[in-house]
């Protein structure tokens, strides 16, 4: 896995502000940072986590070099006492996290980070770099992998990423949200995750025929032969030669065709046409793989068309995640700390209420039930709270205070989990598999009305009681102009 210095991708102001607080009088300040995101990607039922092995190693890396130092004393900003403070740096927050694969919801604290306002300051591009980007890929790949039902979804995106790291890491991700397998060889050797490619068009071309190239193909690779037949005409050409190729080259030698594959034209209509011509010939167990420009509403599409499909690739759609670009976490601070002890909750007002931030040092729950093992609902608790499931627990809905369920027979879980601690990792991500299987598990003990493609249903995320009121406390000073 590479590993690389990333300390200086950050904003300027991270840094401005990192050097004032330095200079100041609140030097010694420990600041509580959370990361939230506000709203479902696609206005589907739940995200997925994921990012947080990247994470992990950005916090264990963080140093700066003497071309950092260098680079920033030339900007003219800072003073000598912080370039020196940079040139010595070793970062010492502590760290808790959701674990990659987890369905999360909108407003509950994905990462907190706590130590130093000057260190807090500086991660604040990173963790949401890090997480926003994998997050939303990962939440993409599940909602396409979710319509596909049992079928594979392959990702096949590399070529039309943005960039290096977005093809890389975005395949990591779309592992995590459901794909199979992936055409990046890169993250498969790092991951040790499946891959999955076969022939371009060029390799077509490049023969004097299209049935000598299947037959090279076929020759070469015979245990695991698909072939791509649309170079020229999917029906007069490629299939059939396809076909002849399965019965001279691989047949007689007591081999199966593994696949035909379509990048393009009407995929309904001929995939229906090549499932009968490969079920007339004998190969009815011969997969019919497509690709072209896919995405979770056009697999929908093509299955209301009764299309023959055996597995998808999937590629530009996926790894941009272009139907909705940006994940939109956020990092806000929580609370602050004195030297002597004493925790402030601190609270961001908006006039759109969305960007009301939740105050305080928090600790997310998800609340499963004992009898099915679905969630009920998560609830966003204060630090020193505790839900005993041993007793009846109510939760209300924060903003519509009225609605009430006690809820028995449960099973409450914290959903974070400690990753840094003092600068140092003290967990070891499972392998991307792992998490995929995590995912998998997570997701299956969600409602099937959250899980819905269209109008999902809104998953509860509640407020402890003795939150609900802290907000309420602040939101009352502020508006009296008491901050």
């Amino acid at each position: 896995m590479r590993k690389h210095n990333l300390s200086m991708l950050l904003d300027l102001y991270e840094m401005t502000m990192a050097n004032g607080i330095f200079t100041s009088d609140m030097k010694d300040t420990v600041t509580y940072f959370d990361m939230f995101f506000r709203r479902v990607p696609d206005n589907g039922g739940y995200a997925i986590m994921a990012g947080l092995e990247q994470l992990m190693e950005y916090f264990e890396n963080l140093r700066f070099t003497k071309e950092d130092i260098e680079y920033l004393r030339s900007l003219n900003l800072f003073c000598e006492e912080f370039l020196v403070y940079l040139e010595n740096f070793k970062f010492e927050c502590d760290v808790w996290a959701v674990p990659e694969g987890t369905p999360i919801f909108p407003m509950e604290p994905i990462v907190t980070v706590k130590g130093p306002a000057i260190q807090a300051f500086l991660v604040e591009t990173m963790v949401l770099l890090t997480i926003n980007h994998q997050s939303l890929i990962a939440t993409k790949a599940n909602r396409i992998c979710s319509v596909a039902g049992d079928r594979p979804v392959m990702e096949f995106g590399a070529r039309r990423a943005h960039g290096y790291d977005a093809a890389y890491y975005g395949a990591r991700a779309a592992i995590i949200g459901g794909c199979k397998g992936t055409s990046n060889v890169k993250t498969g050797q790092d991951f040790n995750t499946a891959v999955s490619g076969t022939m371009a068009h060029s390799w077509v071309q490049l023969f004097p025929d299209e049935y000598t190239a299947f037959k090279t193909y076929a020759e070469k690779y015979p245990d695991s032969c698909t072939l791509l037949i649309d170079t020229f005409n999917v029906l007069k050409s490629g299939l059939p030669n396809a076909i002849k190729c399965f019965d001279e080259v691989l047949k007689p030698n007591g081999y199966r065709p593994k696949g035909v594959r379509i990048d393009s034209g009407d995929i309904a209509y001929l995939s229906k046409k090549i499932r009968k011509a490969l079920d007339d010939a004998g190969y009815n167990d011969c997969a019919i793989v497509v690709s072209n420009s896919l995405d979770e509403h056009l697999i929908k599409e093509l299955d209301s068309q009764g299309a023959k499909i055996s597995s998808f690739g999937v590629g530009e759609r996926l790894i941009t995640a272009s139907s909705e670009a940006v994940f939109g976490g956020v990092y806000k601070l929580a609370a602050v700390e004195f030297p002597n002890g004493e925790i402030v909750p601190k609270i961001k007002v908006s006039e759109n209420i969305a960007k009301i931030t939740l105050p305080g040092v928090k600790i997310p729950w998800r609340l499963y039930d004992n009898e099915t093992g679905k969630a009920i609902a998560d609830v966003i608790c204060l630090s020193d709270e505790k839900i005993d499931d041993t007793k009846p627990y109510e939760i209300f809905d924060p903003v519509h205070t009225w609605k009430r369920k006690t809820v028995t027979n449960f099973t409450a879980k914290k959903l974070q989990i400690k990753i840094i601690e003092k600068g140092k990792k003290v967990y070891s991500s499972p392998s991307v598999n792992e998490i995929c299987a995590f995912r998998k598990q997570c997701v299956d003990n969600l409602w099937d009305e959250v899980k819905r493609f269209e109008n999902p249903h809104s998953y509860y995320v509640d407020l402890s009681e003795k939150l609900w009121n802290l907000r309420q406390e602040l939101l009352s000073k502020n508006s009296k102009g008491e901050n």
